[in-house]
């Protein structure tokens, strides 16, 4: 598996202004070549490397690798969407390969600018050391709040899958961000209430309007997907983890396209379209990928209004968003603990081989009625 690595650069005052200046002439040169691009309708390389390579040398003095790096990235862009012309911010990523990018040890790289190659100290983590052995293919520099870095693909590597003993369905939702089949609940009201807690901050600078409620502002920029990112690579790490200690394979509903599907009340709206669950999916099947577990997607219809006793479906079977209460036999619970069970009795299916476990480990351990 191929993961992104974030380098981060120690350039002198002097490199950093040549990092600056190669970044911005390098996406000059692209939007350049998008005008072409897109007049010729053309997304070959080769093609629009004989129209525009030597004219774009000359005009934005790139070195010749580069300047095939900016083609490659506008064909590249012209490909996801031929409808509309590719263009490409001053501080756009700067894409490098091993002809114009070296490593110099662990600390240093050695990186094409327009003035000659710069040797640029580096800055790593024990995370980082322990991949760097990893490293694979091109490279990308990108600028985040003034600083330089550098994002690097490392090779992973994947266990084996095992032959799952049984299956740990989890539920993804927004009031708790993830709840098993085992009843272990990952509530989600942190995360809502940082981000009302953020938004009502931005509010408030925004209405004040004062040069230091904009660097206030400014400051607060991404912290809210940097602190949503780490939740999520918390909860995904315990699922994973518990998975294999107990040596049952995961699985998640098919939420693709969900929000297309489900309609709620407009003051769920917000809630709805900044819930991140493919983050969290995604989180989850990465770490199970290297970890061996295998994971098993599911159709999510009605797993909430299913009882996981008698299998009878019905709207009327979930009374409140929290209760659960099957209508034909009394069956009762927290809803997203029961959809958990649920996503794991479909994933059986898929699974034939975890049925005999499945009654043992996800049988209902409570009635009403």
């Amino acid at each position: 598996m191929l993961q992104t690595l974030l380098v981060k650069l120690d350039p002198s005052q002097e490199q950093y202004k040549m990092l600056s200046e190669t970044m911005k002439r390098f996406n000059e040169a692209c939007n350049e070549i998008a005008e072409t691009v897109f007049a010729i309708h053309s997304a070959n390389k080769i093609e629009v490397q004989k129209t525009v390579y030597y004219p774009i040398r000359e005009k934005f003095g790139l070195s010749a690798q580069l300047t095939i790096l900016a083609i490659r990235k506008v064909c590249e862009a012209y490909k996801r969407d031929k409808s509309i012309k590719p263009e490409f911010r001053l501080d756009g990523a700067l894409v490098y390969d091993q002809r114009v990018l070296s490593w110099k040890g662990l600390d240093k790289v050695s990186m094409a600018t327009l003035h000659g190659r710069q040797i640029v100290p580096t800055k790593f983590g024990d995370y980082q050391i322990a991949r760097m052995d990893r490293i694979r293919g091109q490279a990308d520099l990108i600028l985040v709040k003034r600083i330089f870095y550098l994002c690097v693909v490392v090779e992973a590597s994947e266990e084996s899958p095992y032959d799952p003993k049984g299956v740990l369905g989890v539920d993804l939702g927004i009031k708790n961000l993830a709840v098993d089949s085992d009843g272990e609940v990952h509530s989600g009201e942190q995360t809502t209430n940082t981000r009302e807690q953020l938004d009502s901050l931005k509010s408030r600078l925004q209405s004040k309007g004062t040069k230091s409620a904009k660097r206030h502002l400014k400051k607060l920029s991404g912290r809210m997907a940097r602190f949503s990112k780490d939740v999520n690579h918390c909860v995904s790490k315990k699922l994973v983890t518990k998975a294999k200690g107990t040596l049952r394979s995961i699985a998640l509903e098919d939420l693709q396209g969900i929000r297309d599907r489900v309609t709620v009340r407009k003051a769920q709206r917000r809630n709805l379209h900044t819930w991140n669950f493919g983050l969290l999916r995604m989180f989850v099947d990465y770490k199970a990928k290297i970890a061996g577990v295998p994971v098993v997607f599911v159709d999510p219809q009605n797993t909430s209004r299913t009882c996981p006793s008698c299998r009878h479906i019905s709207k009327e079977n979930r009374p409140t968003r929290d209760e659960f209460r099957c209508e034909s036999c009394g069956f009762a619970g927290a809803a997203d603990y029961i959809a958990a069970m649920n996503i794991a009795f479909r994933a059986v299916v898929s699974q034939p081989i975890v049925t005999r476990f499945f009654a043992q480990s996800q049988a209902p351990s409570f009635r009403v009625g």
